[in-house]
């Protein structure tokens, strides 16, 4: 167990050496205990009524605790920044208890309303949590673009230090594509600063993996341009490994099967000694070997493992090569000093009372008194103070964002669509407000030019940590021109939208890190929007404020066939918390919408948001933006809060509320309904999402523009309603509540198919005939 283990250990070291392993084993296994008391706390000792599972993961945190211990009390400073894995988050909240940063009386609180979170979380819990995870191969990534936010802020603004970015992660976690997605992007192999640590406890929920997998990942990991540094063993079965037979020990344990190694974790020392030697030439001098060994010293020997061998890890961290992304795997056991240690089914099981009250007798606490820090003078208590000392951070200044213009003040004309008012707003923002221009950053995954960002991307350049030279600046007929330098404003990934919203939410979130606020904006194609909802949710939810546009939209994208017509986006953009969802019809709109998002970002109550852009084009005469500066305010501020109206007959028959690019097919509806003698209501929904916000406001169930109901959809003028928009109809279903009407809903339900805008159109049933045929239904 921990205590053989450190004592074997302690053997073969001195002088200060000794000591300072000594003490650090001291602190290791009280971290590991607090990390099983609070699990225990929360699942056995504290009243649960309900009845519900509470859950923890002792058998994770264990496997942890070494790792963690080493590199909070020996190796981290406060430039650097660290990610926990999910399963592991009461072992951090132990550290931060020992380093005086938790209050005693959450360690009683996990999982518990307002307590310590299942996972860690950097805008929940209670104490310092640089990086939120829980969602599986997010947190382990959101350093690297952590480190690419840190180095973009340090080179523009100053401020930001230095540092490393550390991901501690399990190797089931290695699974998952996003890890891989994010280490050959091109920017990564620059990143010196990023260290990973692999909990290689070669288990996953369920069961033992399989295979020996170590080789075949490690040479991954070097492919992409990374270090690779692999701690295998500890220090007493290296010892081992130099006496006769001890070379045989080392290839038996290298070749053995990952099910086999843990069934050993399971044996008796008797059972050992017949298990342990193999069959064949080898067998004998491994039993000649472990014949020497007493009982408790060969039990040790099976799990001394380099995770969990202090002396291992201090010498891996000092190995890191700051020039290149580092990767350090450390073999460990799940369950490592607990009764449960390498059962394949121990992921979330429990110590019972009496396998608690051993677990206190051998690492030297009471289980009456789970709580009891180090005693003041001992060298644990000065170990502690000495690291709470050194990881000690200073507040940053927070910045304020810089004033944005509500209104740029064009009135667009001609036939133009939403997603060119993009990038030209971009570029009035360089002349009309410049300091607020200069905290815009944009993120692409290689979509830069076909989501009208060249204009931008020729004016602000594409930010690199390191100039590089433009080749193709001489050539005449190079319309986007990539220039490379520090003071970029572009930063483009490869095709992999999780990378995308990874490298946005961290971005979003330097108004927290060090108090200086970015305006990150990240384009994507629509219909990959789903793609990377669930990683920017993650990132909203640990802080981050940003604007995400998906543009091309909709099967207004007819040609391009239902591969790429997104449907269920506008509905999602109401679902997402921490987020305003826009789809403007106008270019006008368009802008009126991003500047207050804008607006809306880099503050504690600040927000991100999603816009749907089109690239159909429309007339922009049909806005008929009210040339009275008053009603063109009035105008802009309806607009911003969810809905405007359009038309407004005398009495209307219907309404017809629609909802970005299909505004032509709404108004043409409604001309000729007007000539069949039923007026309709028109009115154009910029949001959803804040106009079902405005619905549940007026029933005091949450806060909305409640304001906007009264003026565009008035009691006095409640007639039945058809609602049209490029993307599902269950969108703008909720909005006949609003005074309790007939409505018929028309929207995209189905899969769609290639063929001109009309064809398709009328396949989705969203044309004109189809809104007039509905109205008069409803009507007639």
């Amino acid at each position: 167990m921990i205590t053989s283990a450190a004592s074997a250990e302690a053997r073969v070291t001195g002088g200060s050496r000794q000591d300072t392993l000594a003490v650090l084993g001291a602190v290791e296994r009280r971290v590991l205990w607090l990390s099983s008391a609070i699990i225990d706390h929360a699942n056995r000792v504290r009243p649960n009524p309900s009845g519900l599972k509470v859950g923890g993961h002792q058998a994770s945190s264990a496997s942890m605790a070494s790792i963690m211990t080493a590199l909070w009390f020996h190796e981290l400073t406060a430039h650097d920044r660290v990610s926990v894995k999910p399963h592991a988050s009461p072992v951090l909240h132990a550290i931060n208890y020992l380093l005086g940063e938790l209050d005693p009386s959450y360690l009683t609180t996990l999982r518990s309303f307002g307590g310590l979170q299942s996972y860690p979380s950097r805008s929940k819990d209670p104490d310092p949590v640089d990086y939120s995870t829980g969602s599986v191969g997010i947190g382990a990534t959101a350093p690297i673009w952590g480190a690419i936010a840190r180095r973009y802020v340090e080179g523009r603004f100053g401020g930001a230090g230095v540092g490393r970015q550390y991901s501690l992660l399990g190797d089931a976690e290695l699974d998952e594509g996003a890890i891989w997605e994010a280490i050959q992007d091109p920017m990564v192999p620059d990143l010196g600063e990023i260290v990973w640590i692999v909990d290689f406890n070669r288990q996953s929920l369920d069961r033992v993996v399989p295979e020996i997998a170590a080789g075949r990942l490690q040479g991954m990991f070097a492919a992409a341009g990374w270090q690779v540094i692999t701690v295998k063993y500890g220090q007493l079965l290296e010892e081992l490994f130099t006496r006769p037979g001890g070379e045989m020990l080392r290839k038996r344990l290298d070749t053995m099967g990952n099910p086999e190694y843990q069934r050993l974790l399971r044996c008796t020392a008797q059972q050992l000694r017949e298990r342990l030697p193999g069959a064949g030439s080898t067998a004998a001098p491994i039993a000649r070997l472990i014949a020497e060994l007493d009982d408790d010293t060969l039990r040790a020997a099976v799990r001394n493992l380099g995770g969990h061998d202090l002396g291992a890890l201090l010498e891996a961290y000092r190995s890191i090569d700051d020039t290149r992304p580092t990767v350090i795997f450390g073999y460990t056991v799940k369950g490592y000093g607990l009764s449960s240690e390498g059962h394949p089914q121990n992921h979330s099981s429990l110590l019972t009372a009496d396998q608690m009250a051993d677990l206190a007798r051998r690492l030297g606490t009471d289980l009456d008194d789970p709580w009891a820090g180090f005693a003041d003078g001992s060298a644990e208590a000065a170990l502690c103070k000495q690291a709470a000392d050194r990881l000690r951070r200073t507040d940053f200044p927070r910045q304020r964002p810089p004033a944005l213009p509500a209104d740029i003040g064009r009135t667009p004309t001609g036939t133009g669509n939403t997603q060119q008012a993009l990038g030209r707003l971009l570029l009035d923002l360089t002349r009309q407000a410049p300091q607020a221009a200069a905290r815009i950053v944009t993120v692409s995954p290689d979509v830069s030019s076909s989501t009208n960002l060249g204009g931008w991307l020729n004016k602000a350049g594409v930010w690199s940590h390191a100039e590089r030279p433009d080749w193709f600046a001489d050539d005449a007929e190079t319309i986007l021109h990539w220039r490379e330098k520090p003071t970029g404003q572009h930063l483009e990934l490869g095709i992999a939208e999780t990378n995308l919203v990874g490298l946005l939410g961290e971005l979003g979130a330097t108004w927290s890190r060090w108090g200086e606020p970015l305006l990150p904006i990240g384009v994507v194609y629509d219909p990959f929007v789903n793609r990377a909802l669930e990683p920017w949710s993650f990132g909203m939810y640990a802080g981050g404020q940003s604007i995400l546009v998906g543009t091309p939209s909709g099967v207004t994208l007819a040609p391009e066939g239902g591969a790429h017509q997104s449907i269920t986006t506008p509905s999602l953009g109401i679902e997402q918390p921490g987020c305003v969802s826009y789809e403007p019809a106008f270019a006008i709109e368009t802008e009126w919408c991003l500047l207050a998002a804008l607006a809306n970002l880099g503050k504690p109550d600040g927000s991100s948001a999603y816009l749907r852009l089109s690239t159909r084009p429309v007339d922009q005469t049909l806005a008929a933006v009210p040339a009275d500066p008053a009603a063109r305010e009035r105008r802009r501020r309806q607009a911003v809060a969810g809905a405007y109206a359009l038309r407004r007959p005398e009495k209307p028959a219907v309404t017809i509320a629609v909802m970005g690019a299909m505004v032509p097919e709404a108004l043409a509806a409604a001309d000729r309904l007007a000539a069949l003698g039923f007026p309709a209501d028109v009115v154009c929904v910029t949001s959803p999402d804040l106009l079902f916000r405005a619905v549940q406001g007026r029933r005091g169930l949450q806060d909305g523009p409640g304001w906007l109901l009264d003026q565009v959809f008035p009691a006095e003028r409640a007639v039945p309603m058809v609602t049209l928009l490029d993307g599902h109809p269950h969108t703008l279903a909720f909005l006949a509540t609003i005074n309790n009407v007939p409505v018929t809903t028309l929207g995209v339900s189905r899969f769609g198919q290639s063929g001109a805008i009309d064809d398709v159109y009328r396949y989705h049933g969203i044309d004109t005939d189809s809104v007039v045929r509905a109205a008069l239904d409803l009507v007639d």
